[in-house]
């Protein structure tokens, strides 16, 4: 197991208290990254209907997963035996059949079928067809939006769950490194991407890398003035700019990073843009220590882009952590005005500043952790603009 059993305990316990503020009596968990989280599980199974069972009363989690992943989750989790559960092949798409109809069978077999049950309604892996499905199958059962509440318990990492995404730091810097050697005028921005891959995957001597949760993003030329961009087979071009935003994964704890490439002449305008980038994230990061807030982050960063007569819409960061496709980001606080949530130490966020300018942009990250007195970044790598 990649952690002690006393750990797995001690964020059941966690999960448990908050399941109780909310009056849930049992947790239907089918996030990825929280079965992961609560179990140990990991594998790319979650393309179809799984999930993890949450009593309140009881010791452990129930693992729910398709009898061909049934061997993973023996391998993975820590649970006993009897607390994994596997549904028929049957159930595989052959629409109307559906696994969650075996999920409420087992459900009301152990007398469960009249609880307050929560269920993670905006789930990417939760669809309309599963939520209809155990409506229809636990008539009786107070069904109720459990509103995040495994992601928010793991907002606060371990110790060792901090020394994971540290080894992801040292991968993400690798994959950035080559990013800057293999952007070139001439060269196909796909054959670029492969060499990132390459190196996000290799790893360091000491570890290899995960798959990470998001593909490499590399918005070019005028496309940095957009979002989400991914690679084409166009070559890069002298004079214009590349965004590239990667993150390192090990054992799916992730650290991402976000840097800025310019072919050819310096071009004064996006020089100065990154200072000023650069100077906003330095101000809202030194606002970051325990007991100050998200909302205190983003007023000292808005602060500096006020200055400099910047504007910018969109949120400038979020919690990071355990990821699976298609986010890395924990989908709990965001980094904007107006966010009260207190930080604590041993929480860690994506602080990620883009600014985009009608048909050019520039951006830049850090990946911050929360210490005992203030912060500390996970990575080592000038954010100035590369020019080359």
């Amino acid at each position: 197991m990649l952690f002690e059993k006393k750990e797995f305990k001690e964020r059941l316990k966690k999960v448990k208290i908050s399941m109780q503020k909310k009056g849930i009596d049992l947790l239907v968990s089918q996030d990825p990254a929280n079965m992961n989280y609560l179990t140990g599980y990991d594998a790319w199974s979650f393309y179809y209907a799984q999930c993890v069972l949450v009593h309140i009363n009881e010791d452990e989690p129930i693992c729910f997963v398709r009898a061909q992943d049934g061997g993973g989750a023996y391998i993975k989790t820590y649970l006993k035996d009897e607390n994994i559960i596997e549904y028929d092949e049957k159930y595989i798409h052959t629409w109307p059949l559906h696994p969650y109809q075996y999920l409420t069978e087992i459900i009301k077999k152990r007398k469960w079928g009249n609880l307050n049950i929560g269920l993670e309604m905006d789930s990417h892996y939760f669809t309309a067809f599963c939520y209809e499905t155990i409506k229809k199958g636990l008539p009786n059962a107070k069904l109720k939006d459990a509103e995040r509440l495994v992601n928010w318990v793991r907002v606060v990492k371990s110790n060792a769950e901090i020394k994971l995404m540290q080894s992801a730091a040292r991968i993400v810097e690798s994959g950035m490194k080559t990013a800057f050697k293999s952007i070139n005028p001439g060269v196909r921005q796909c054959d670029a991407v492969a060499q990132i891959q390459k190196a996000l995957f290799n790893g360091t001597k000491e570890f290899g890398g995960d798959y990470p949760s998001i593909a490499t993003l590399l918005p070019t030329g005028k496309g940095t003035s957009a979002s989400h961009l991914t690679h084409t087979d166009e070559e890069f071009v002298s004079g214009e700019a590349t965004i590239i935003e990667i993150a390192g994964s090990y054992k799916r704890y992730h650290c991402p990073m976000a840097r800025t490439v310019l072919l050819g002449e310096k071009d004064q305008k996006k020089i100065d843009t990154m200072k000023a980038t650069n100077e906003a994230l330095d101000t809202g990061i030194s606002a970051t220590k325990p007991g100050n807030t998200v909302d205190d982050i983003a007023q000292k960063f808005w602060g500096i882009l006020d200055k400099y007569n910047i504007k910018k819409e969109s949120r400038t960061g979020y919690s990071i952590g355990i990821g699976y496709p298609p986010d890395w980001g924990e989908q709990t606080f965001n980094i904007l005005k107006g966010d009260k949530t207190i930080l604590q130490p041993n929480v860690t966020f994506h602080m990620i500043a883009v600014m985009q300018f009608g048909d050019w942009g520039v951006e830049a990250s850090e990946a911050v952790r929360v210490t005992e007195t203030g912060s500390e970044l996970f990575c080592n790598l000038s954010r100035e603009l590369h020019i080359k």
